[in-house]
């Protein structure tokens, strides 16, 4: 486990973080459209963001603290998770999933929807954590580069396989062993994240758009052309184009993809690099093509025929939402309990139907057929072997990685 040093953030990923505040995933609800799945600069943990805010270092924790379990007299699990990121009730009063969860097993469920930004959640826990206190919570939900970094600081619980039957039994494949947490020994994911190449077809009048090359070469394209002011997406997508991965790239293929968008930039090929406006410019045609979230591509094409997406041969990028229990939380058994249940396919199926997210449960199409079956169809939430396959991961970086990578991306563009 890592030693917790609160270094200071440089001013260009103080920059990143304040431009994924303004504009990025990160300031934004959960049902309109996917926050940063790794929030600009924060890749380093939030260190230095929180001695910013007068937190003092932590030594290092031993992982999997625990207080005395209180399940077995205590019969409820204290969740916190992102705003709008739950199935809810036509009334907005209840949400059926977790009711039927408390009715199944007793267990009654205090959800809270306290999470609207990774850092700023990480700032409120982290003192107590660091004092290996009690959150107050059971269960939090954080962004995979968080996750990572509260399972290296040691302030997480190890999870019982045992009360995770479904759990270890249906995880989709392509979320079952990420870098920072190789073989989900800490966490499960809640939902995924894609990032994938939006088009509007009437803008394309007949153009084809498969690659991120066609978008950098095609010179029809020219102005027209969106790519994503979070650096892991544009130069993720740009990496796989390259014929590079993402999980395991070099310093010279990060410079050699922004010398590539940099060329596309000199001759105008890109518009702009965006935050979520770039939804509308794609839906006006403003944007003929434009690398998007997916989460987005679902609610746009249900408003708009001329919007659809395509996965490149190259691939695509996905991170993930994960469900983890903080040290020191009281109801341990509880809270494995609920993230097992969310995996079950028919509550999985409900939560999807309802979040339009990517669910990372496997054998849940059958039973989203029963509620939605464009959701169950759609390949942004279900995705299928073909498309699972193109998935990768942008991989964890350094501080000193990071503070380069976010300068260079922001010398391109221009912020």
């Amino acid at each position: 486990m890592e030693q917790y040093e609160p270094d200071r953030l440089s001013p260009v990923q103080l920059a990143a973080i304040r431009r994924s505040f303004r504009n990025g995933r990160a300031s934004l609800t959960r049902r309109s459209l996917l926050r940063a799945s790794a929030a600009g600069a924060l890749a380093v943990g939030g260190a230095g963001a929180l001695s910013a805010c007068g937190i003092p270092a932590a030594g290092r924790t031993q992982g999997g603290v625990s207080a005395e379990d209180h399940s077995a007299k205590e019969k409820v699990v204290d969740f916190s998770n992102w705003t709008e990121y739950m199935d809810v009730d036509d009334s907005e009063k209840h949400h059926p999933t977790l009711d039927r969860f408390t009715r199944r097993t007793g267990i009654k469920v205090k959800y809270t929807e306290d999470i609207n930004d990774n850092n700023e959640f990480f700032g409120k826990i982290k003192p107590q954590l660091a004092a290996g206190q009690d959150t107050g919570r059971d269960i939090i939900v954080l962004t995979d580069w968080l996750a990572g970094r509260l399972i290296r600081l040691g302030w997480v619980q190890k999870l019982d396989p045992e009360n995770l039957p479904h759990a270890y039994a249906n995880l989709s494949a392509q979320f079952r062993s990420p870098d920072w947490d190789p073989g989900r020994a800490y966490s499960y994911p809640w939902q995924g994240i894609s990032t994938v190449i939006a088009y509007n077809k009437k803008a394309l009048d007949g153009i084809e758009v498969t690659s991120v090359s066609d978008m950098l070469d095609n010179p029809r394209l020219k102005g027209r052309v969106g790519f994503l002011s979070e650096m892991r997406d544009s130069v993720g997508m740009t990496l796989l184009d390259m014929g590079k991965d993402p999980a395991t790239f070099t310093d010279d293929d990060y410079d050699a993809a922004i010398a590539r968008l940099q060329k596309a930039v000199d001759k105008g090929q890109i518009r702009r690099f965006t935050g979520n406006d770039y939804t509308s410019d794609l839906t006006k045609g403003d944007l003929a093509a434009c690398v998007a979230w997916a989460g987005d591509v679902v609610q746009l094409k249900a408003d708009s025929p001329d919007v659809d997406f395509v996965i490149p041969d190259s691939g695509y990028l996905t991170s993930s939402d994960n469900m983890l229990i903080p040290n020191k939380a009281r109801h341990k058994t509880n809270a494995e309990r609920l993230m097992d249940y969310y995996y079950e396919p028919r509550p999985a199926a409900e939560l999807a139907a309802y979040i339009n997210y990517v669910c990372p449960v496997d054998g849940v199409k059958a039973e989203l057929e029963k509620i939605d079956k464009d959701a169950a169809d759609n390949p942004l939430i279900i995705p299928d072997k073909a498309m699972a396959a193109k998935s990768h991961a942008f991989r964890l970086l350094s501080g000193k990685e990071e503070t380069a990578y976010e300068e260079k991306f922001a010398k391109l563009t221009g912020a």
